[in-house]
């Protein structure tokens, strides 16, 4: 951190702003855009704690404004299967080394950006069953990047079509999710570094703004464009990260 530029710090606010201009659309993606950005001019193991108590700040502000859309049957199947995929996730973030992460997190956000820009949503809604997967993976992914959204995001938009329910929904998921992260990366000491709180109050005024525009936006954009602009973000993202880890 000490070794950053004012071009590096620059850059990274710029990034925290389109992340949460992201998120005030659609409820989720912040983590999608920033960590891997983040990524190549920081350490996963500094990004990823500082990601979750960005990101569970702005759950809690749009978890408050959108409390009453909440689909409360749709988020207790998730549960147990996040709790479990989070433990495992965090001991593999202690474990495994920047080379395997980051080409890991590279080909994820990939995938996810092509599955975007294609608009691969089918119309059928999904059984319940899947809950369990969806939650284990991510919960893994959550804790390991701090971009666990896809799974979430993915199995709930083939049960909830309401896009404002949806947005609520997937707030209040990331905030409890959030918590229980907190609580594991408090344990494995991962949020006990003295340079997360000076990155967290320079990062919120962005956030704050971020979400604003991204709440006046959110009523003009269908869910089609808002997908396939996040897939072009990704791709970028993606590639980049590639391009670090096997540089």
């Amino acid at each position: 951190m000490d070794g950053l530029s004012h071009l590096d710090l620059f850059c990274a606010g710029g990034i925290l702003l389109l992340a949460y201009f992201i998120r005030g659309i659609s409820g989720f993606g912040s983590g999608l855009i920033a960590v891997p950005l983040l990524a190549l001019f920081l350490p996963l193991t500094f990004v990823v704690p500082f990601m979750l108590v960005m990101d569970f700040t702005a759950s809690a502000m749009l978890g408050h404004r959108n409390r009453q859309q909440v689909a409360w049957d749709e988020l207790r199947p998730l549960i147990p299967g996040s709790i479990i995929g989070v433990i495992a996730g965090a001991t593999l973030l202690l474990k495994l080394d920047q080379s395997a992460l980051l080409t890991t997190l590279g080909l994820f956000v990939l995938a996810f950006a092509l599955r975007s820009l294609l608009y691969l949503h089918g119309a059928a809604p999904i059984s319940k069953l899947w809950a369990w997967p969806a939650a284990l993976v991510g919960g893994t992914v959550s804790a390991l990047f701090g971009t666990g959204g896809p799974p979430y995001v993915i199995y709930l938009s083939h049960r909830i079509r309401d896009k404002g329910v949806f947005r609520a929904t997937t707030s209040l998921l990331f905030l409890m999710e959030g918590a229980l992260r907190g609580l594991v990366f408090a344990l494995t000491g991962l949020l006990l570094q003295k340079e997360l709180v000076l990155a967290y109050l320079g990062g919120l005024p962005l956030l704050a703004l971020g979400l604003w525009l991204g709440s006046k936006v959110h009523v003009g954009l269908s869910n089609a464009q808002m997908t396939r602009i996040i897939g072009a973000l990704l791709l970028l993202s993606g590639g980049s990260l590639l391009w670090k880890a096997w540089h």
